[in-house]
C-alpha cells in the first residue's frame, strides 16, 4: 500500500478486523501523541476545566479480554443511564469474552454486550452489578462546526484525562469501507485507548462515540473522528432496545499492503479463519516463512456477484451490500490463474479463529 501522509488508523481496529477479529490487541497499533500535544487538566481553560471535572466520574476504562487467545484490550467508555448502561465503540469490545469497567471511585465491574451496531462501531455494555451511576446525558441538538469539544480516554497509559479540541466538520466520510461514515471530524490529540470515549459539547452533553484517527508519517495526530450520537434517533434507539446489528462477512483478514496494486488488481487474502465460509470454499491465505515475512500472495480476490472488485475497499463494500445468510459468487486468481467459487455469508460475530 502507497504510504500517505494521510494513514487512517482505526484505535483498536485494522484494515482487516471487520472481516476477522485479530489476535493482538491492535490498540497497540500506532504511537500515542507525544507529551508535547497531551492536554493536562490543570493546563484547561476554567470553563473546561470545570466542564471535565463535573463529566468524569461518569465516563470508565473498558477492559476486554479474550479468553481464548490469552489476549487483552482497553478502551473508554461513558454511562447512558443511572442503571449502568455503557456506552463505547464496537471495535473496543468485538473481539472480548469477558468485559470490566473501571470507575474514578476505584471500583470494578463486570459487565456484557447488551447491543451494538457493527457498521457504526458502537456498543452498549450493561454492569452486571452495582447501584446508582453518574451517567452523561445525549445530545438533543445538531453539533456546530467551530466549537470546543471535550473527550475523556485512557490513551498513553492515562487513567480517564482530556483531550481538548475543535469540531472541524460534520458527516465525513471515512475513505475507507471498513470504517464507520458520517462521522464527526476534531483536532482533540487522541490516540488509542481513548477509543469509546465521549465527545462532550460546552453544555456537558455527550454528542459522539470516539472511533479512529488519522496519524502522519511521524506519528502524531492530525484528526480524529467519533460516530455522532443523538437521544431519540435510529441508531441510540436500537443500542437501548438491545439490537445487535452485525455485518456479512467471508472469514477473511485482507492484506492491505498488496490491495489494488497486484496484477490483476484485487483484494489480496493475507489470512483465513478456522471453519469460515472462506475456509470451507477452499480458499488459499498468504505464506509467510519463519521470520514471519510474506513469501506467497494469498488468492487475489477480483470479483463479487460477477461485479469487478479491484482492492479491499471495494470488496468490503461489495459484500455489506448483501446479507447475512446470502451466497455470493467470488471470483479469484491464484498463479495467475481465474477461479470462481460461491460462501455463504456468516455474521461477523460468529467468525472468530484465525488459522496460524
Amino acid at each position: 500500500m502507497r504510504a500517505s501522509p494521510w494513514l487512517p488508523v482505526l484505535l483498536l481496529l485494522a484494515l482487516g478486523a471487520y472481516l476477522l477479529p485479530r489476535q493482538q490487541p491492535a490498540l497497540e497499533v500506532g504511537p500515542p501523541p507525544s507529551a508535547g500535544t497531551r492536554t493536562l487538566p490543570n493546563s484547561l481553560p476554567e470553563e473546561t476545566r470545570t466542564l471535565f471535572e463535573k463529566s468524569r466520574p461518569a465516563t470508565v476504562r473498558v477492559e476486554s479480554v479474550d479468553t481464548a487467545r490469552g489476549s487483552a484490550g482497553i478502551g473508554t467508555g461513558f454511562f447512558i443511564s443511572a442503571q449502568g448502561q455503557v456506552l463505547t465503540a464496537y471495535h473496543v469490545v468485538s473481539g472480548g469474552t469477558l468485559f470490566q469497567i473501571s470507575t474514578l471511585s476505584g471500583k470494578t465491574y463486570p459487565a456484557r454486550v447488551s447491543a451494538f451496531d457493527a457498521e457504526a462501531d458502537v456498543a452498549l455494555l450493561d454492569v452486571q452489578r452495582g447501584g446508582t451511576f453518574p451517567f452523561l446525558n445525549l445530545t438533543t441538538r445538531a453539533p456546530r462546526v467551530g466549537e470546543t469539544v471535550l473527550a475523556i480516554g485512557n490513551s498513553g497509559g492515562d487513567f480517564l484525562q482530556p483531550r481538548r479540541g475543535r469540531l472541524l466538520n460534520l458527516s465525513v466520510a471515512a475513505g475507507r469501507a471498513d470504517f464507520p461514515q458520517g462521522t464527526l471530524e476534531m483536532n482533540a490529540p487522541l490516540a488509542p485507548g481513548d477509543s469509546g470515549g465521549p465527545i462532550i459539547d460546552g453544555n456537558g452533553q455527550a454528542i459522539g462515540v470516539i472511533s479512529y484517527i488519522r496519524i502522519d508519517e511521524s506519528g502524531q495526530t492530525r484528526r480524529s473522528y467519533a460516530v455522532p450520537v443523538v437521544e431519540g434517533n435510529q441508531l441510540v434507539t436500537a443500542l437501548r432496545a438491545g439490537e445487535k446489528r452485525d455485518i456479512p462477512v467471508v472469514g477473511l483478514e485482507l492484506d492491505p499492503r498488496h490491495s489494488g496494486v497486484t496484477s490483476p488488481p484485487g483484494a489480496v487474502i493475507a489470512r483465513i479463519a478456522q471453519g469460515s465460509p472462506a475456509e470451507r470454499a477452499g480458499l488459499e491465505a498468504g505464506r509467510y516463512d519463519e521470520n514471519g515475512n510474506l513469501s506467497q500472495l494469498g488468492d487475489i480476490i477480483t470479483s463479487v456477484n460477477g461485479r469487478s472488485v479491484r482492492d479491499a475497499d471495494e470488496f468490503i463494500r461489495a459484500v455489506r451490500g448483501a446479507g447475512i445468510g446470502e451466497p455470493v459468487r467470488l471470483g479469484y486468481v491464484r498463479d495467475g490463474e481465474q477461479r470462481e467459487t460461491t460462501v455463504t455469508l456468516v455474521a461477523k460475530a460468529s467468525v472468530t479463529d484465525l488459522r496460524e
